[in-house]
């Protein structure tokens, strides 16, 4: 289970600038919900609170009993994709992948049969031996979801500029997370300014602006 509830939460930077406003969510287990806004909403401010990337101003991160802030960025069920892919150019796609694993003691068996299921999954297992160097954006942008997903998180976060703003790539990550989210049941938040995408994508939809959570859309299909 990985239901989030966020309580009162707000952000403050140093120079005054007010990110989140008093932000109060309860995103379900199982969920893909998009947040959509104006860039500078806060949208991906919140994410990262989620994530321990960025410190709590005042309120609350709490997922299903635990309460995420007394929980180390790196100990918290949560995968984030990221903008850069964070991807090791000296390590070959499989070593990539398998980063994660390794780095919590998984037995080396478990790692590889975890490693070549992930990688069926995603349409990556001929690449596997390759160089980062050598493979192509849209190979590197699903290394770096198949490493984010491999450890089983409760929750994958993925800003849109995971894709680059690159379109070729968007079609394909949107896709991918769709799978992603429909047939391994992991919660998904995902951060966009495109309406439409998050009304397609997204079984709820976060509309933000100036900091503030204006309304919860729940799309009537989004199947299509």
């Amino acid at each position: 289970m990985a239901t989030i509830y966020i309580k009162d939460l707000c952000k403050t930077y140093p120079n005054g600038f007010v990110s989140v406003k008093n932000a109060n969510l309860i995103i379900n287990d199982k969920e893909l919900v998009a947040f959509h806004g104006p860039s500078g909403c806060g949208k991906s401010t919140i994410l990262r609170m989620i994530a321990g990337l960025e410190s709590i101003t005042s309120g609350e991160i709490w997922m299903d009993d635990i309460l995420l802030s007394d929980i180390p960025a790196r100990d918290r069920p949560i995968a984030m994709a990221f903008q850069n892919y964070n991807l090791y150019a000296h390590l070959n796609v499989y070593e990539n992948i398998a980063l994660g694993l390794r780095l919590r003691n998984v037995e080396h068996d478990e790692t590889d049969f975890r490693v070549n299921k992930t990688a069926v999954f995603l349409g990556i297992s001929e690449i596997l031996n390759w160089k980062v160097s050598r493979i192509t954006d849209v190979d590197r942008q699903r290394v770096a979801l198949a490493r984010a997903i491999i450890c089983r998180p409760g929750v994958l976060l993925i800003d849109e500029d995971f894709s680059r703003q690159n379109k070729t790539l968007k079609i394909q990550m949107l896709s991918d997370m769709r799978r992603i989210h429909e047939d391994l049941d992991i919660t998904i938040l995902y951060v966009t300014n495109n309406y439409e995408e998050a009304v397609k994508y997204g079984t709820e939809v976060i509309l933000m602006k100036e900091g503030e959570i204006k309304e919860i859309m729940k799309p009537a299909q989004n199947g299509n």
